[in-house]
C-alpha cells in the first residue's frame, strides 16, 4: 500500500499534533510543511522529520507529490486556505470550525464539486470509533426513549491570541462549543425547531461562555455549555426513560457508561487504544481519496454546512459578528 503523503499547512501546535500522529501511521506519511515564516517551517520539519519545507502556501500546493493537505491555521484563515488548495487541485482536510460560517462553507464545498476534490473538516469526535459504537447503542434502545441531553466543554485558553481576537474569529464557540454542538448533533440529530442562545462576552467583544439550548420537533431538548476561563468535566449526558448514558471527553470520547433506570451502572465501554484520535480522519480521507470521493461518509459536507447553521444562529442572538464578515 503506498501511503498518503500529507502536507501541513500551518506550522503551529494543532499541526504539530497531527504531524506527530501521522509519523506513527502505515498508511499515511508527512510528505511537507509549509509556513509564511520560512525559519518556522524549517523548524517544525526538523522536530517531525518532515522532508520537504516551504516558506510559501503556494509553493506547496504546486507539489504534485502533496496528496492531501491538513489546514492547521486560525479559523479566519480556513476559507481562504481551502480556497487555494482547491484551486491548486488538493485534497483538503481542514481542520474545525471548517469555516466561519455556512455562507463560506457552502461557497468552497461548491467549488470542491467542481474541481472533483475531497474536502473534509476535521471535525475528530465524528471519525472515533466509539461515536459509531455510541449510535449503537442509542439505537439499541437500552436507555428507552431519549428526552433530552446535556454537554459541557470548557478549557482556560483565553490567553491564546487567536481565541481571543475578533479579527481571528475568536470565541468559545466557533473553538470549542463546535463539539457540544456536534455531540447533539450526533446523538439528537438535526431536526430543530428552535435555537435559544445567551452569552458573556469579553472586552474584545467575543464570547467568553455560551449557554445553548436546542429544542427540536419532536419535543425534545439539548442544553449545551461551552467557555474558554474555566475548566469544565467535558462529559455528555443522554437522559432516556430506562436510564441514562455518559460519555466522557465530548472533545475525544474517551469511554461511555450505561447507567439503568435505578443509577446502577450497566455497561463501561473504554475507547480503544488510538496514537491521538487524529490518525482516524486521515485515514478516513486515504480511504476515500481511493474511492475517488469528495467527502468522507463520516464528515459529510451537508453536516459540516448544518452546524456552521446552527453556530451561525447562536451568533446573531448572541451578536458576535466578526469585522471581516
Amino acid at each position: 500500500m503506498e501511503k498518503l503523503k500529507v502536507g501541513i499547512l500551518g506550522c503551529g501546535k494543532i499541526g504539530g499534533t497531527m504531524a506527530g500522529t501521522i509519523t506513527k501511521m502505515d498508511s499515511a506519511a508527512v510528505y511537507a510543511a509549509a509556513s509564511r515564516d520560512l525559519g518556522k517551517a524549517h523548524a517544525f520539519a526538523t522536530q517531525y522529520e518532515i522532508p520537504h519545507v516551504y516558506g510559501s502556501y503556494e509553493d506547496m500546493l504546486d507539489d504534485p507529490a502533496v496528496g492531501l493537505v491538513y489546514i492547521a491555521t486560525p479559523h479566519s484563515h480556513h476559507y481562504d486556505h481551502i480556497k487555494l488548495c482547491i484551486e491548486h487541485g488538493k485534497n483538503v482536510l481542514c481542520e474545525k470550525s471548517f469555516t466561519v460560517n455556512a455562507e463560506q462553507a457552502e461557497e468552497v464545498l461548491d467549488l470542491a464539486e467542481k474541481k472533483h476534490v475531497l474536502v473534509a473538516e476535521a471535525m475528530w469526535v465524528r471519525f472515533l470509533p466509539l461515536a459509531k459504537t455510541l449510535k449503537e447503542i442509542i439505537a439499541s434502545g437500552i436507555i428507552g426513549e431519549i428526552s433530552a441531553c446535556t454537554a459541557d466543554i470548557q478549557y482556560i485558553i483565553d490567553q491564546k491570541e487567536r481565541i481571543v481576537e475578533p479579527s481571528l474569529a475568536g470565541g468559545a464557540l466557533l473553538d470549542v462549543g463546535v463539539y457540544a454542538m456536534t455531540f447533539a448533533s450526533i446523538t439528537m440529530g438535526d431536526d430543530i425547531d428552535r435555537i435559544q442562545a445567551a452569552a458573556i462576552m469579553t472586552d474584545k467583544g467575543v464570547d467568553k461562555q455560551d449557554a445553548i439550548t436546542i429544542l427540536y420537533r419532536d419535543g425534545r431538548m439539548a442544553v449545551l455549555n461551552c467557555g474558554i476561563s474555566a475548566i469544565s468535566d467535558r462529559q455528555g449526558i443522554l437522559y432516556g426513560r430506562k436510564g441514562f448514558i455518559v460519555v466522557e471527553n465530548i472533545n475525544n470520547f474517551a469511554s461511555i457508561t450505561i447507567y439503568s433506570d435505578k443509577r446502577e451502572l450497566v455497561q463501561r465501554i473504554p475507547a480503544p487504544a488510538q496514537i491521538t484520535g487524529y490518525e482516524y480522519e486521515v485515514e478516513s480521507c486515504r480511504r476515500a481519496i481511493e474511492a475517488g470521493k469528495i467527502e468522507c461518509p463520516e464528515m459529510p459536507h451537508a453536516e459540516t454546512i448544518e452546524i456552521l447553521r446552527q453556530m451561525d444562529t447562536v451568533r446573531r442572538q448572541i451578536g458576535l459578528k466578526y469585522p471581516f464578515e
